[in-house]
């Protein structure tokens, strides 16, 4: 989370004026995506860029004087991370949470910035299908995605884009529905859903169910009806 995204989050247009003014903004300006830009083995993105001044990377914005220069357009003390309520008097004219964080930097730690630089999984916790994307362009993502790093990424992504295995997981793990077919694919959930230690090569979808249903020794009307489940 920034804390601020209108001020963080930036057009490519601002992207490309920042860096033309100071070729050195590009070092913390990065390409963002949404959990409404995620889909299956895909996304579409919307052009936004984040400017990822990660507390856990100590910048000095002087460093980046476009950058210094463009957030100090917008009102300093909404930018400071002091917490302050209803500025000037006006309700809901806020500063950002309090934390010990600089006026400049995003609002949490992210000690963990290395990562998004790796091979990793991305995927929106409110969904009605699955949607993992495997990532390998190094974006940055809001708080409404999570990611998954690690070792298998590849067969791990084809289980979790599985009707199969998107039906077990909304049948047992999923902790109830949001609506009509939606579900929370939230982390805490997700990390319960046992898989097996298979490998699957990437084949059309269709070979991909039938695989993993014998990976799982799933009975022809189990495997009939978690497909039917999918579609419900």
């Amino acid at each position: 989370m920034t804390g601020l995204n209108e001020a963080f989050i930036i057009t490519k247009e601002k992207r490309d004026e920042l860096v033309e003014k100071d070729a050195k903004s590009d070092e913390i300006i990065r390409p963002i995506l949404r959990g409404r830009d995620i889909s299956k083995n895909s996304y579409e993105w919307a052009g936004l860029y984040i400017i990822a001044t990660f507390p856990s990377r100590h910048y000095d914005i002087d460093d980046f004087p476009a950058v210094r220069d463009y957030l100090l357009t917008f009102d300093k003390r909404k930018l400071e991370q002091s917490g302050q309520k209803d500025i000037d008097g006006i309700k809901g004219n806020n500063a950002r949470k309090k934390t010990n964080n600089r006026w400049f930097e995003v609002q949490d730690s992210i000690a963990y910035w290395d990562d998004f630089s790796k091979q990793k999984i991305l995927f929106a916790e409110m969904v009605s299908s699955p949607r993992f994307y495997l990532d390998r362009q190094n974006f940055l993502v809001n708080d409404t995605v999570t990611f998954i790093s690690g070792e298998n990424l590849e067969t791990l992504t084809i289980f979790l884009n599985s009707k199969i295995i998107f039906s077990i997981f909304k049948l047992f793990y999923a902790g109830g529905g949001l609506g009509n077919s939606g579900i929370r694919m939230k982390k805490t959930f997700l990390q319960k859903l046992p898989l097996p230690r298979i490998v699957i090569q990437n084949v059309n979808f269709k070979d991909q169910e039938i695989l993993i249903s014998k990976a799982l020794t799933l009975t022809d009307d189990e495997f009939d009806y978690l497909l039917e489940a999918f579609s419900i």
